[in-house]
């Protein structure tokens, strides 16, 4: 497989409360990191305050044993304007953290399809809530 073959690269914010912040997530994307599932381009840690935005330290998270691993992860492709776009879908007084990984995983199927001349014409994310939602309502109405 050539090495310039890249997985769909996506990105991810994530709300939380620092306060109530207890590691885990930070451990779980450090695993699907070292198990090679996604390979972590950015993460970026910012706050929401009431008149704007701010960066944070991982390292001054509570609990940032998960994300300190990941402290001064930077590819380049997340910018101050892009820090802002995101802050601005936290509420004030909320966290976030960007991050932008790549499917790893999907670097031999992507390898593949490119050498049988294939090309994606479509693709979307759909939330885990929107499908648990749907399967709920299929439940209910069996």
């Amino acid at each position: 497989m050539a090495d310039d073959i890249s997985g769909p690269i996506d990105f991810l914010l994530i709300s939380f409360d620092e306060a109530s912040n207890d590691g885990s997530a930070g451990a779980e994307l450090l695993d699907l990191v070292e198990r090679g599932i996604v390979a972590l381009y950015d993460v970026a840690m910012i706050r929401r305050t009431t008149d704007g935005w701010e960066k944070i330290d991982i390292a001054a998270l509570p609990n940032a044993a998960g994300f300190a691993r990941f402290a001064g992860a930077a590819s380049g492709l997340l910018d101050d304007e892009d820090l802002a776009e995101a802050a601005e879908l936290l509420e004030p007084g909320r966290a976030g953290a960007l991050l932008v990984y790549e499917n790893a995983w999907a670097r031999p199927f992507v390898a593949a399809a490119l050498k049988a001349d294939a090309r994606v014409v479509a693709g979307a994310r759909i939330p885990a809530e929107t499908v648990i939602e749907v399967l709920d309502a299929l439940d209910a109405n069996a």
